[in-house]
């Protein structure tokens, strides 16, 4: 299992850019699997506590239950829109995605996979897209 504190010494600063993502709105958004394999996305709270990352799900939820059939998840952090003209200024989002492991009912530990952060550069020219997973450390790539 990959907790979230192997993200967080492997590569601080990125990861302090992601978490500072997912603790600017308590709102997130999180996509499951159904019993039938198609997706949903439901919205959650999630907590960074002793270096993991940790959700919860309200008993009898559908997205609680999906993740006790299937772990896969895909965690996205709020989206908020740059301000005309001040798009250097957007702090970009931010995904995690893995594994839940039910931990104590409707309480669930991530089981990190991969984590990106997509932002503009400094000059708001370029889309910068980072990620890091646990076999290949931190990439990047930018786009025009």
């Amino acid at each position: 299992m990959t907790a979230w504190r192997e993200c967080e010494e492997a590569e601080p600063e990125f990861a302090r850019r992601v978490r500072a993502l997912f603790d600017a709105h308590k709102h997130k958004t999180i996509a499951t699997i159904r019993a039938d394999g198609s997706p949903r996305i439901s919205g959650i709270e999630t907590s960074f506590e002793g270096g993991e990352l940790t959700f919860g799900s309200m008993p009898n939820a559908r997205k609680g239950a999906d993740l006790r059939r299937d772990p896969r998840f895909a965690l996205h952090s709020a989206t908020v829109d740059p301000v005309d003209g001040e798009e250097a200024r957007w702090p970009g989002e931010a995904k995690i995605s893995g594994r839940a492991r039910s931990e104590d009912g409707e309480r669930f530990v991530a089981d990190v996979a991969e984590v990106v952060h997509t932002h503009l550069d400094a000059a708001a020219t370029l889309l910068v897209i980072e990620w890091w997973t646990p076999e290949h450390g931190l990439r990047k790539v930018e786009r025009e």
